[in-house]
Order: C-alpha cells, then sequence, then structure tokens
C-alpha cells in the first residue's frame, strides 16, 4: 500500500473511530484496514492510537498526523477537481452547516432551489446547535450567528438577528404585558438556555446595557422547545427573532419590551479561503449571499 493510500485509511479510521467501521467505509477488509495502521506506524516509529476493546482514540502523535494527513488528502483532491474542470463547472459534494432551526427554516429551502440549479452538485448538510470547525470537521461552508472570532476563514454579513421576548397573546391577557424590562421579575418564564444559560436577561437602556435577573420554573435547551411552551401559555421566554419570524406572523406569539433588546447579532457565511475555492462553494455563497440579504426576517 503506498503512502497515499495509507494516510486515507489512517483518515478514515480517525474519523469512524475504530477499525471495522472504517473497513466498511473503504469497503476493505479489517484486516486489510489493521495491517494498514500497523505497517504505517512502524513507517512512523510512534503509535497512532490508543486501542482498547471498546474504542479507537488518536494519541498525541496521531492528532497531529491527521491535521497533516487532511490537508495534504485536500490538497490532492484539489488538484484533481481543478484538472477536472470543477473549478469552471459546479459539481462534487458540498458540505454546509448551521444551527437546526435556521437550517430548517431557511438553508433548507435555498438548498432546494440550488440543486435544482446545479443538477451536478450534491449537499450534505451538519444542522446543530453546537459551533462546529470547518477545516476539523472537512466542511466547505457555515452559516454564523454572532460576533466571529479572528481567523482564516472568509466571512461575508448577509443580516443580523434580534434578542427577543415574546409570549402567547392568551398569557399577556392573563398576566398583562410587561412595561419596564424589571417586570419580567412578576411573571412566569420558560428559560432558553441556549441564549442565556442563567436566569438574566440583558438589555439596553439610556444608559447602555443592563440584566435583569429572575426566577424559572422551567429551563428548556432547544428553541423549538422554548417556542412551543410560550405559544402554550407558560411565560416569557427569549429566543432568536428569526426562530419565531412564522409564530409571530400568525399570531401566536407577540413581542415584547423591543424597546429595551440588546443590540442585534450579525449573520455571516463563511467559508475557507486561502487557495480559489472550488466552482461549487463559489456558486452557494453567491447564491446564498443574494438570497439571505433579500429575506426580511434577517434583515
Amino acid at each position: 500500500m503506498d503512502r497515499l493510500q495509507s494516510m486515507q485509511v489512517f483518515a478514515a479510521v480517525a474519523d469512524c473511530e475504530g477499525f471495522a467501521p472504517a473497513a466498511r467505509k473503504l469497503f476493505m477488509s479489517p484486516p486489510a484496514v489493521t495491517r494498514a495502521i500497523a505497517s504505517l506506524e512502524q513507517r512512523l516509529g510512534v503509535p497512532l492510537f490508543h486501542r482498547t476493546t471498546r474504542q479507537v482514540k488518536l494519541t498525541e502523535a496521531g492528532v497531529r498526523f491527521l491535521e497533516d494527513c487532511r490537508r495534504i488528502l485536500s490538497d490532492i483532491n484539489e488538484a484533481e477537481e481543478s484538472a477536472a474542470g470543477a473549478h469552471r463547472v459546479p459539481r462534487g459534494r458540498l458540505s454546509i452547516t448551521s444551527s437546526m432551526r435556521f437550517g430548517s427554516v431557511y438553508i433548507l429551502p435555498l438548498l432546494v432551489e440550488f440543486l435544482d440549479k446545479y443538477p451536478e452538485v450534491s449537499v450534505q448538510t451538519l444542522f446543530v446547535d453546537r459551533l462546529v470547525n470547518l477545516i476539523d470537521e472537512g466542511l466547505d461552508v457555515a452559516i454564523r450567528i454572532g460576533e466571529l472570532p479572528d481567523s482564516s476563514l472568509t466571512a461575508i454579513r448577509v443580516g443580523s438577528v434580534r434578542r427577543v421576548i415574546c409570549a402567547s397573546p392568551g398569557y399577556l391577557e392573563k398576566k398583562g404585558n410587561p412595561q419596564v424590562p424589571e417586570d419580567i421579575r412578576r411573571h412566569d418564564t420558560v428559560l432558553f438556555e441556549a441564549i442565556t444559560p442563567r436566569p438574566e436577561w440583558s438589555f439596553r437602556g439610556p444608559e447602555g446595557e443592563y440584566s435583569v435577573s429572575f426566577s424559572t420554573r422551567l429551563r428548556v435547551n432547544l428553541a423549538d422547545t422554548a417556542i412551543a411552551a410560550a405559544i402554550a401559555g407558560c411565560g416569557l421566554t427569549r429566543v432568536l427573532s428569526y426562530q419565531i419570524a412564522p409564530e409571530i406572523k400568525a399570531g401566536r406569539l407577540k413581542i415584547i419590551l423591543a424597546d429595551f433588546e440588546a443590540p442585534a447579532m450579525p449573520v455571516h457565511v463563511v467559508y475557507q479561503e486561502g487557495r480559489k475555492a472550488a466552482a461549487r462553494v463559489r456558486a452557494f455563497v453567491d447564491f446564498a449571499v443574494e438570497r439571505l440579504r433579500a429575506d426580511t426576517s434577517i434583515n
């Protein structure tokens, strides 16, 4: 087995965290995968994996070697795509990540149109409510909500979202409409912990930003749960404006204390820079930027 194949096998074992699943992924026999890794470790003179009966984990040397392997394999793949014309015509697999609700509400409808326009492109999505590292997880494009750290990635701003407090009309009719942030202490609340892990919401007033703490009897970890609880009349909750756009339009929820909202959070389309991106990446970025900037619910 040559060095390139050994790197491919090593990366597959690392990604799958096991020899058997890597063998299935590569259409190889498990003994062949085991021999390839053993030969690679012998050539390098260091162990690349910690092996137990239950799992396979990278050693410190393995982590460093995996970074180099991914870079080399990516360079080779890019060179092949360039030679095949992939930098001229959008084709191949495109991987995209965003938060779960943003992905289902905004990105999925956009992808349907994009795939219809570019029949030689296939798409894999990773919609999760966690920060995903594009390079480490081999992804092409991310839609990020919030301020971005300095990095080597290219980011294009497409809009912003507000952190809003809302409740059902029925609840507000029964308990009253808060007039100032301090009034939330007299209300039932649903704490969406992904937005604010502690029962404390920030506001902006004449003197600048400040926080109001409160007690809560219901804490949830998903936006959908917080929204459903608010619609059911469980109290006030704080979510991002795009997450309740359909509910506001339908009259199932009402935004309150809008005059005291904290500054809006930016929305960016982020992708890897450096070498010229493949046509499929450039095509999707241009497509997504145009569509998202035109969406009034995030602008």
